[in-house]
């Protein structure tokens, strides 16, 4: 046989494409067709109500249900989400990551309901909060409790379920937070120390053992545009976890200490601006985590090239399953040995970016680990940090996005032709009636049977607080027995905060300089204008930058908060998931000028009018209203017609500009005359 061929064409990954969407019943449909369709996994997606650990009825619900994925309130859902689909046979991810202990319990009692065999069940809960503190904003309990929910989970599966992913350590999104890929790397690492160290230390999970749960440690990882990088970033991370799998854990097996991963290619990397140009972004992406076959993903799910316009229909989804299919069963990918073997260049890089990556490791444990690094707003702060380095980059024109600064004229594109067909548009009822049937849901069960539960539940969680240690009592037990009596997902989640508490994490926006001092013309323009129309007004410009609902995906508006800070404002900024009314109340007290509000979730036209009556009510009808996120066109226009004075989308790269334009909405509405910004 020629050098380089494998003796046989190997297995293609697990194809999966992340779905979920308005009720059980709809995605039970969804992820029938996607099946037939070729797709070899389930990846699902929860709602931001569901993820955060909210009934559909509660008042942070509001505007959010079934609009980022399903919405899971008891066992009920559960059961008609796989309904006709057997849970033995398949693998299913579940992104999840505060409430994944309740998620797999529901999911291992819809298993039992169908006969299936639990330790024979496969598939994945996230269950990786480190990463929800410092970028996607799902968590829910402080650092401790949440490790302790995270152990239990290990500990639980590693006994009872022992096919399954007890945690998928997830440095998705830790790159679209701004990661390099040294960062990605060590903070990724980070967190499986934090994780390995805190079930070795739990006393649940015998010594010789630890190699049973190594094994089932998997990752997720993102892909950028720039694959060849990406791809030593891989062979990087399949080496380092190598390495400290044996060294600090002991494991001897070589087939326990492979580095197991997942990848969804960069989301938010894809451009508004002339959309059609994100489907070639997907495929370099995805040739990263598939040419290197020792390095290669077990699992590939890729968004839909319109996701930066709107929610993508079940077309573009499966648009995206045929590129993976394409490559997978057309080419010849899989008939070769690793291609990259031998190659000096490669070997540089990736020995590059282990030492980058052990020397950052190496700073976070100095501080006490991720958890401490979590605390004290370390990792945050470094993010948002690189995050605004590279926003400057694209802004200046030294680094490349087609279509976005540079190659912007374009031709008509027939795809968006129809901009209201080209995304998927969730039905406004759904959330009425999701309320409406977990309140029946409630009515109809036996709730003494829920009530002792409940009780059950904030006993043994009671017992860990007593104790200290992870060794004090599963949680898994009590869970399950909750699932079996009807509780709803927020009636779970809603205990464990009383016991627990809540937690609100460090935005790492204080003391991150986003552009370098006077290094800037634009940046030098905005700051005059800013410090003039303060002067004329006798007092420093202040803006507020909120995040209404339940989204948590804060990128954008910690980039706007320390932008309007380099040049001149006085920014507020509390973080996420704030409720009209808080919102209002911060601008009352902090006298502010102007009001910008960030959503990504798909919620803008249930909550920004909320916010808009609000203010009107507590006499703040002159502090004008801007708003930024992932809005599709036809809601911009009605968002102008309700008042909000400016909309900024994707395509509105230059925070700068945004800056200006945001002076001059100030200046128009004290009655000042306009600088009429322009950028340069």
């Amino acid at each position: 046989m020629p050098i380089g061929f494998t003796l046989t064409r190997d297995r293609p990954w697990v194809m999966r494409t992340y779905a979920g969407h308005s009720s059980a019943k709809e995605s039970n449909a969804l992820y029938r067709r996607n099946l037939a369709k070729g797709q070899t996994g389930l990846s699902v997606a929860f709602d931001l109500p569901t993820q955060t650990g909210y009934d559909p009825d509660h008042e942070l619900a509001r505007g959010e249900v079934g609009k980022v994925g399903v919405p899971i309130s008891h066992i009920g859902d559960m059961r008609q989400l796989f309904d006709g689909i057997p849970l033995e046979g398949m693998n299913t991810s579940m992104t999840i990551n505060a409430v994944a202990l309740w998620m797999l319990a529901l999911y291992q009692v819809a298993a039992e309901e169908q006969g299936a065999d639990i330790a024979k069940l496969n598939g994945t809960t996230q269950n990786d909060i480190i990463k929800e503190y410092l970028s996607r904003g799902t968590y829910v309990f402080p650092p401790g409790p949440s490790l302790k929910l995270i152990t239990d989970t290990v500990a639980y599966t590693v006994s009872n379920i022992p096919k399954w992913n007890p945690i998928n350590i997830c440095s998705y999104h830790l790159q679209e937070a701004g990661a390099t890929p040294v960062q990605e790397i060590a903070y990724a690492m980070c967190t499986a120390i934090a994780v390995l160290d805190a079930v070795r230390d739990s006393g649940q999970v015998p010594a010789e053992r630890m190699g049973e749960v190594v094994q089932r440690i998997s990752f997720f990882v993102n892909a950028g545009v720039r694959f060849v990088e990406e791809m030593c970033k891989m062979r990087a991370f399949v080496e380092l976890w190598d390495e400290l799998t044996r060294e600090r854990y002991g494991v001897t097996d070589a087939k326990a200490r492979r580095f197991r991963y997942g990848v969804q290619v960069n989301s938010l990397g894809l451009t508004e601006a002339q959309p059609e140009n994100n489907v070639q972004r997907i495929v370099l992406e995805m040739l990263a985590v598939t040419l290197s076959k020792d390095a290669r993903a077990r699992a590939v799910q890729l968004p839909a090239w319109n996701e930066a316009l709107g929610l993508p229909r079940p077309w573009d989804q499966q648009w995206s399953l045929r590129i993976q299919q394409v490559l997978a069963y057309e080419s010849d990918l899989l008939e070769y040995d690793d291609i990259f073997t031998g190659s000096v260049v490669v070997e540089r890089k990736v020995a590059d970016l282990i030492a980058g990556a052990k020397e950052e490791i190496d700073r976070v444990q100095a501080m006490g680990g991720a958890v401490a690094a979590i605390e004290s707003g370390y990792m945050k702060s470094q993010l948002v940090a690189s995050h605004a380095a590279r926003r400057a980059r694209i802004e200046n024109g030294e680094e490349i996005v087609v279509g976005v600064n540079k190659f912007e004229t374009t031709e008509p594109n027939p795809l968006t032709a129809d901009l209201d067909a080209a995304i998927f548009v969730p039905d406004a009822a759904v959330e009425t009636a999701a309320a409406a049937a977990v309140q029946a849901w409630r009515a109809g069960r036996d709730q003494a049977a829920a009530d002792a539960a409940l009780d059950r539940l904030r006993v043994d969680a009671r017992a860990w607080k007593a104790t200290g240690t992870n060794a004090a009592v599963n949680l898994m037990p009590a869970t399950l027995e909750c699932v079996r009596a009807g509780v709803t997902t927020g009636e779970w989640a809603h205990s464990l905060r009383d016991e627990f508490g809540e937690y609100r994490a460090p935005t790492g926006v204080s003391g991150v300089v986003g552009v370098r001092e006077g290094s800037d013309i634009q940046v030098a323009a905005v700051r005059d204008a800013v410090q003039r129309t303060s002067e004329e007004l006798g007092g420093r410009l202040r803006l507020l930058i909120a995040k209404p609902g339940l989204d948590g995906h804060s990128n954008g508006a910690e980039q706007i908060a320390v932008r309007a800070r380099d040049v001149g404002f006085e920014v507020v900024y509390q973080g996420i998931r704030l409720t009209p009314a808080q919102i209002v109340a911060a601008a009352v007290e902090e006298d502010v000028h102007c009001v910008g509000l960030s959503i990504l979730s798909g919620s803008h036209l249930e909550l920004i009018p909320d916010v808009l009556a609000r203010m009107r009510e507590a006499g703040l009808d002159d502090v004008p209203v801007v708003v930024g996120g992932i809005i599709p066109a036809a809601d911009e226009q009605a968002l102008l017609a309700m008042g909000v004075q400016a909309v900024f989308t994707p395509k509105d790269f230059g925070i700068t500009e945004i800056m200006g334009r945001i002076v001059d909405i100030i200046r128009e509405s004290e009655c000042l005359r306009r600088f009429a910004y322009e950028p340069a």
